[in-house]
């Protein structure tokens, strides 16, 4: 078996969705004078301590609770870290 390992599942709205929150972050920003900023998108981070579990299985696990149950594949994707 392998150490303890921390992971990641980064959940956001797919590109071609609308983000509403994003768009009401991004005008305030502009607001306050940051006009550099061009676009901003707004997501979550769920954090893991999967144990002592090989690297490949670890992945198998996020890819199947993130498909199941952390995101929305209709409006949503995801990416999984894990160190």
């Amino acid at each position: 078996m392998e150490k303890a390992v921390n992971a990641k599942v980064y959940v956001k709205l797919r590109e071609d969705v609308l983000d509403p929150q994003g768009q009401a972050i991004h005008q305030l920003l502009e607001q306050r004078g940051y006009s550099q900023i061009s676009n901003v998108r707004v997501g979550k981070v769920i954090e893991f301590e999967l144990g002592e579990v090989a690297h490949d299985e670890g992945v198998r696990m996020l890819t199947e609770i993130s498909d199941k149950l952390l995101s929305n594949p209709v409006i949503e994707s995801y990416e999984i870290e894990i160190k």
